[in-house]
């Protein structure tokens, strides 16, 4: 199991903010533009963890070589059942230095997009409190 996994599973933000790389970059699956930067990357994670309601993951695909993850998840934002996947590459040291999210279907997307963007005067706030919002 990933360790970025475990993290998740166990409601961890410590341990998941320590398995981020300084120059992590974080893709939304609701936001045109990527962030760059562990602070806000690690502050979008809390932010998902409060809005995601049963959520779990159910599939974990690796390349063989280590370096790529997908980690397969449902839960419920808003009422409406998602299911996405973390795209997660580590660098050198095993750091997450690239994290993509996608999540179906459009209804789901649309929930969270609304339910983040009421998250994100406060994400932005302990991004900035933490060592910059990117």
């Amino acid at each position: 199991m990933h360790p970025f996994r475990q993290a998740v599973e166990a409601r961890d933000t410590a341990a998941i903010e320590a398995l981020l790389s300084d120059d992590v970059v974080f893709t939304s699956p609701v936001a045109f533009k990527p962030y760059p930067g562990k602070a806000i990357t690690a502050a979008i994670v809390r932010g998902v963890m409060r809005v995601f309601e049963d959520f779990r993951y159910v599939r974990e695909i690796a390349d063989p070589g280590g370096r790529d993850h997908a980690l397969v998840f449902e839960a419920t934002v808003a009422g409406k059942r998602i299911t996405g996947c973390d795209f997660l590459h580590v660098d050198a040291d095993g750091k997450i230095d690239d994290f993509m999210v996608m999540v179906r279907p459009l209804s789901g997307a649309t929930a969270l997009a609304e339910a983040m963007g009421a998250q994100f005067e406060q994400i932005t706030r302990e991004a900035a409190q933490a060592g910059g919002a990117g």
